[in-house]
């Protein structure tokens, strides 16, 4: 598969641009979401939300053998 759009920060390849733009907020310049405990910036909301557990101390994943709970699936 062609991949013709690529990233200028790291050399990574996408066939949509669309993707690639994507792709290119992790690398700093879009990272608007950030932990108002430790200032640490995400560049999705979803990743910021599964950093909070961290520091409210959420684990909402148990492991169904051994009954062992963690924060992220």
């Amino acid at each position: 598969t062609e991949k013709p759009h690529k990233c200028g920060e790291c050399g990574k390849a996408f066939g949509l641009s669309a993707a690639l733009a994507q792709h290119q907020r992790s690398h700093g310049s879009g990272k608007a979401f950030q932990c108002g405990d430790c200032g640490k910036s995400f560049a999705w909301s979803s990743h910021l939300d599964r950093h909070r557990r961290i520091h409210m101390g959420e684990k909402p994943y148990r492991c169904g053998d051994c009954g062992k709970s963690f924060s992220q699936s």
